[in-house]
């Protein structure tokens, strides 16, 4: 850590932070700051870099828990090296992938669907006659990959 290491404040005005949204991060276990002798928070100049990464994150839909998963692999009180920082990126690279084919699977089957007015209920993957998709689980099971069967 930086000699004496970064206020609170140093890293509210570093990262564009409300200093109660920086303690909220750290009850989620995003940063976690030393005590100084007399007690106040230190954090190192690597929290601006997981506060970032946990801002990008929140913004593309990734929990806290989610976040603080993956930085839980990150080295405590040392700014985290190359290699550290490609330990996370395989994982939460693969949280993407999953988003992106998810995403893309949505935008596929809602194409057909948005303003159509359902004038197409044999083909629609939000239409449920009976509620036949019951019996698959909860959810929008035909929107979640499931296919109606014959009989619906």
């Amino acid at each position: 850590m930086a000699e004496g290491g970064l206020t609170i404040g140093d890293l509210a005005r570093r990262t564009g932070l409300a200093v109660s949204a920086i303690r909220f991060y750290e009850t989620h276990g995003i940063v976690t700051p030393l005590r100084n002798a007399g007690g106040h928070r230190r954090y190192d100049r690597a929290d601006i870099r997981r506060l970032s990464f946990a801002m990008i994150s929140q913004r593309l839909g990734f929990s806290l828990a989610e976040i603080a998963g993956h930085l839980a692999d990150l080295p405590a009180h040392r700014a985290p090296t190359r290699a550290d920082w490609g330990r996370i990126s395989a994982g939460f690279g693969a949280s993407i992938d999953a988003r992106i084919e998810a995403l893309e699977l949505l935008r596929r089957k809602l194409d057909g669907c948005i303003g159509c007015g359902c004038l197409s209920l044999d083909r629609c993957a939000l239409y449920n006659a009976k509620d036949s998709a019951a019996a698959k689980g909860a959810g929008p099971r035909y929107l979640m990959g499931d296919t109606p069967d014959a009989a619906d």
